[in-house]
């Protein structure tokens, strides 16, 4: 097959070439472009070393020299190449030595196939090859290489699984995930975003390499967790559970997934109502972590009645809580945290669907922020059970129409959007501090109820009228 390069990459192969390395596109572009997605990146792996990437290409970036990665820029896009690695850093050194003495690996055919030379050494005397760089790559499907002149080189079935639609392990599955036990996160991500079903020994060896993840830096975690709850597929996250990896990791999930709702408005655990609800919302970050978090203090405040009746009372406060704490234990960044927490702490509120509630509902929560209130409401609902889901249903759906009304005749929902400012207010006599904003704040209360008395006129007689 023919893979159609982009010019920058294409460039970045020719001119190793010219210089007598080898260089081919690797891992997920080559996969991407298989399935007939367009690649987000374009990585290429080449016998050259850094110290002669840098020395070849005007423009580099030392983005992670450290384990042999150079940032090449051209035509103003940037292009990672690597050298080849082995995955084995054991003498505890870096694997790539800064210095030209090594030699350049050699690609020869013979009549039994492709031959890789092991003539290129690192720092630890191990050999660098693409046979060997393309083992140590985490699964099949990410460890093809392509160039102009060889074509797709495919030595470990990637094609194949490309085509059965499964996710295995490069080589020795054990080595893979030893090598990196963030890979076992990693298999239930590209799991969730290719749709993929997961190999039966990868998955063993997912449950038993699972432990390893408690070394594995928070960030790092975040992003592939991240990754999967903003994937086509969500609820892939009940395959982290089931491996153990959510133990590890985010072990409230699992305290979820274990917590039955004896309630008529539900027929599942927590966990696999949560499951039901990211898949309704949009692929949102702020939004699919909402829906992981809106329920996740049920397991903490479920009482059961004299009937058997669970009840979860004050489940959305305690939510809130938890999930800032969850988050910031994740290393998640402010602007995300903020957004989730106000989410969960408002999912349950069930104001009234008529126009002056909706309004102070959208004051409160926020503009932006109201949108999503809604979506994450009628996936709760959707996950339910069927007992006064039209009902409920209903009650979202007037909220939304009623909000566009609201969004299109300009109605204040601010307090900057006041007819009268803390500077009109000073002039009727209003001392700043507390009393302003008290006065403000009962002004936007008027508005609400009634948008027709935002002008000045009505407001700076309400002050007076209230508070002078």
């Amino acid at each position: 097959m023919r893979i159609k390069l982009a010019a920058g990459v294409k460039s970045v192969l020719d001119i190793l070439h010219a210089k007598g390395f080898e260089a081919y596109i690797v891992g997920g572009c080559v996969r991407d472009y298989i399935i007939g997605k367009e690649p987000a990146d374009w990585d290429v792996a080449t016998s050259a070393d850094p110290v002669q990437v840098k020395k070849i290409f005007h423009r580099t970036i030392d983005t992670g020299i450290e384990h042999g990665t150079v940032t090449v820029m051209i035509g103003g896009k940037t292009y990672e190449v690597t050298t080849y690695r082995n995955g084995v850093k054991a003498c505890g050194a870096s694997p790539y030595r800064n210095d030209e003495s090594l030699c350049e690996s050699r690609l020869n055919r013979s009549s039994g196939g492709m031959l890789f030379e092991k003539t290129k050494k690192n720092s630890c005397g191990e050999l660098l090859t693409l046979q060997e760089d393309l083992l140590h790559r985490d699964f099949t499907v990410n460890a093809m290489a392509y160039n102009e002149e060889e074509g797709l080189i495919d030595l470990y079935g990637g094609m194949k699984d490309i085509q059965r639609k499964v996710l295995r392990c490069t080589g020795d599955a054990a080595g893979r995930f030893a090598e990196d036990p963030l890979r076992v996160l990693r298999a239930v991500r590209f799991s969730a975003q290719l749709g993929y079903a997961i190999d039966p020994e990868t998955m063993e060896n997912m449950r038993k390499a699972a432990p390893a993840l408690d070394v594995v830096s928070a960030e790092r975690i975040c992003m592939e967790l991240t990754k999967i709850l903003c994937s086509p597929r969500p609820e892939y996250l009940k395959t982290a559970y089931e491996t153990g990896i959510t133990a590890v990791v985010l072990p409230e999930f699992d305290r979820m997934m274990e917590t039955e709702q004896h309630n008529p408005h539900h027929f599942t655990t927590v966990g696999e109502h949560t499951l039901k609800v990211l898949k309704m919302v949009s692929e949102d970050r702020v939004l699919r972590f909402a829906a992981l978090f809106h329920d996740a203090a049920k397991p903490d405040v479920k009482w059961t009645d004299e009937t058997g009746r669970d009840h979860f009372s004050g489940h959305d406060a305690a939510g809130a809580k938890k999930a800032a704490k969850i988050m910031k234990r994740l290393k998640m960044d402010n602007f995300a945290m903020d957004r989730v927490r106000k989410l969960v702490f408002y999912h349950d509120w069930r104001f009234p669907a008529v126009p002056q509630e909706v309004r102070k509902a959208a004051s409160v929560v926020g503009k932006e922020l109201f949108p999503y209130l809604l979506q994450l409401q009628y996936a709760d609902v959707m996950g339910q059970s069927d007992y006064k889901k039209e009902e409920k249903i209903e009650r979202i759906r007037k909220a939304a129409d009623i909000y566009q009304d609201i969004l299109k005749n300009g109605d204040c929902l601010t307090v900057k959007e006041l007819a009268v400012t803390g500077k009109d207010l000073a002039e009727l006599g209003v001392m700043k501090g507390p009393k302003m904003g008290e006065c403000l704040r009962a002004a936007l209360e008027l508005v609400l109820e009634d948008p027709d008395r935002n002008t000045k006129e009505e407001l700076t007689g309400f002050v007076k009228k209230n508070y002078l």
